[in-house]
């Protein structure tokens, strides 16, 4: 039975509550970052480098177990400190290339400080996981005051996505007990999803300077702009005045 008074309790639940919504407020943050850069992409390369996201607030319970896990001090400022997991969001890509420039375009934006990059695609741990992480320190504003938030980034193609999860559901039937056999053809799996990344990449690059070739012509689609499913036509006297100009200016 709770032994708090009631005022006691609810300021603690109060501090809880505004604790987790800085970092919910940091993945709102950090998803507008990411659609917006998806949609700049997309205007101006005409393809997407971004399948889909997905993003996670780590519970109030799973907080408490990890702070148990390391013999941490249990308090606001210790979990701050100590759980940069706490807010997550997992990016997943078609192709490896998209990882790096998704990673480049993100380490140029001023308002965000890496903390800290892991690349498990140039070094695949040893069970075959392959990922991009980065912890990224993002600044909120609340009604009273900023904040920096960390926020946990995990970059991977669609086919590393699909063998992570494959991984964890056999790691959790098995209670973390799996047989060597099966770790074996886990890594075996692996380096088959990762043959197949690079040969699609290859396939991809290959089809892009095909349709790039085929759009060196002027078309009607280059007379316009799409923004926001909005059309705007070029008005002519720009398309004569571009026309006009050297094409060394």
């Amino acid at each position: 039975m709770n032994t708090l008074p009631v005022e006691q309790f609810r300021k603690f639940k109060n501090d809880i509550t505004r604790f987790l919504m800085a970092y919910k407020f940091a993945l709102d943050a950090f998803e507008t970052k990411i659609d917006i850069l998806t949609e700049e992409f997309q205007l101006f390369h005409d393809y997407n480098p971004i399948e889909h996201t997905k993003s996670r607030l780590k519970s109030p319970e799973s907080i408490l177990k990890k702070l148990y896990k390391k013999g941490l001090d249990i308090s606001l400022p210790s979990i701050k400190a100590n759980i940069t997991d706490i807010a997550g969001i997992r990016i997943t890509c078609s192709f490896i290339a998209d990882i790096y420039r998704i990673s480049d375009m993100l380490q140029n934006q001023s308002d965000l400080k890496i903390i800290e990059i892991e690349d498990y695609i140039s070094h695949p741990k040893q069970n075959g996981y392959r990922s991009l992480h980065m912890l990224v320190e993002i600044p909120i504003y609340m009604s009273d005051r900023q904040e920096n938030v960390c926020v946990e980034v995990q970059i991977r193609t669609i086919a590393m996505d699909f063998w992570a999860s494959l991984e964890h559901k056999i790691y959790y039937k098995y209670n973390r007990t799996v047989p060597p056999t099966l770790l074996q053809e886990l890594k075996e799996a692996s380096d088959s999803a990762a043959a197949l990344d690079r040969k699609m990449e290859r396939l991809h690059n290959e089809i892009s300077e095909v349709k790039d070739a085929q759009a060196e012509e002027w078309g009607e689609d280059l007379k316009q702009i799409s923004i926001s499913n909005q059309q705007f036509q070029l008005p002519e006297a720009l398309l004569r005045l571009l026309s006009d100009r050297p094409n060394n200016v």
